[in-house]
């Protein structure tokens, strides 16, 4: 069997994994909108499911699924990215939005991978047209020094509250899930200064200044493993890891300022929440991708420049994939949608699979294409 889910939006492609696009409608009479979400889905082993667990999760841990379940992330439009991701009420109308009109099989948290910054005395923005924005960029000792461990419950009790929510009014019906950002990655953000391109404030620190950096990781695995305990602790029954820019290393340098922390996060969590499912995103992972199950996450989630049937060679039987249909495909027509997924499916074979866009849907893409993949995912049997 096989189940189907998408994940977290982002401001800008490869960016801050926040959700920002317009409301979706209903299906039968959508029309095309700006939206910027991803979707997807898993295949699971044929072992005898739990009707207690949502189906989402017993795909997730290769329980045996009737069908394949599905989450869509969407939100609507207000003043502010930070306005809207930290209001408990508007952060619980727009994760509930595509649950209201799909039923899917999970509801993702509606925040951003930096939320925490403000909470460890880094403070930043979230510029509509711009990404996010760091007002003191970190690049010295002195800088790393300052920065404070983050509390999730002192700084942002928000997030708790709207997953304690989410988790009453979804009942069970679905997987609520949680997610936040990786050491290396955060720590990029915050030494650029924002977005970039080339990645060279960080790359000069990790190779003329490494204890400086290794200082601020460190600060950062601490605080990203105690948010991940304190999202499943209010409600969140996955947990996504994105590490997008630590693709920007070579293999040498992700085993010294990637790895390692990953593998502290889920040892640590999964000492305190060993049942906690842990997803790993890194966008552009294919000469990495034999490094990533190294990190002891449940799922590695491939982007579609990995053939799917190649990654699974090469990742093994022993962890589940997420993957991996082009986010361009939902601008085809709904047989080559079709047969994408499909041919996804067919590589993939029946171990764990999550059916799933390498990366999030584009802006422009027609809603109803969405809305088709969503169809045909649900329709998959063995």
């Amino acid at each position: 069997m096989s189940c189907i889910y998408s994940g977290s939006c982002s401001l800008s492609a490869f960016s801050a994994h926040s959700i920002s696009s317009s409301r979706f409608s209903s299906p039968s009479n959508s029309k095309p909108s700006s939206i910027q979400c991803s979707a997807g889905g898993i295949v699971a082993e044929p072992k005898a499911a739990s009707t207690a667990e949502p189906l989402l999760l017993n795909a997730v841990r290769g329980l045996d699924v009737e069908r394949p379940p599905s989450y869509q992330a969407i939100c609507e439009k207000h003043p502010s990215f930070r306005e809207r991701s930290e209001n408990v009420d508007l952060v619980v109308e727009i994760s509930l939005q595509p649950w209201k009109v799909f039923k899917p099989d999970g509801v993702i948290l509606f925040s951003d991978i930096l939320t925490p910054l403000s909470g460890m005395n880094i403070l930043f923005d979230i510029v509509k047209g711009k990404g996010p924005v760091i007002f003191n960029p970190l690049r010295t000792q002195e800088d790393v020094d300052q920065v404070t461990e983050f509390v999730p419950e002192e700084s942002a009790p928000y997030v708790g509250e709207a997953l304690t929510i989410l988790r009453k009014e979804v009942d069970n019906k679905a997987a609520v899930l949680g997610f936040v950002g990786a050491p290396f990655t955060l720590a990029s953000y915050v030494v650029e200064g924002g977005s970039s391109k080339h990645f060279s404030k960080i790359k000069r620190m990790a190779f003329s200044e490494p204890k400086v950096l290794h200082a601020l990781l460190k600060k950062f695995t601490v605080s990203m493993a105690n948010y991940i305990r304190y999202q499943a602790d209010k409600g969140a029954q996955a947990v996504q890891i994105f590490d997008s820019w630590a693709t920007e290393l070579s293999p040498a340098d992700f085993e010294e300022f990637s790895l390692p922390y990953l593998k502290q996060i889920v040892d640590s969590v999964k000492r305190t929440h060993p049942n906690l499912p842990l997803i790993l995103y890194a966008s552009g992972s294919g000469g990495l991708l034999e490094r990533l199950p190294l990190t002891g996450v449940d799922v590695v989630s491939l982007d579609w420049t990995v053939d799917m049937a190649e990654g699974r060679r090469r990742l093994g039987t022993d962890i589940a994939v997420q993957g991996n249909v082009d986010p361009g495909v939902l601008f085809g027509s709904k047989e080559f949608i079709t047969n994408r997924i499909m041919d996804t499916v067919r590589k993939a074979g029946k171990g764990k699979h999550i059916l799933n866009l390498g990366h999030g849907i584009v802006v422009g893409t027609p809603e109803e294409n969405v809305a088709h993949f969503f169809e045909v995912a649900k329709g998959i049997r063995y």
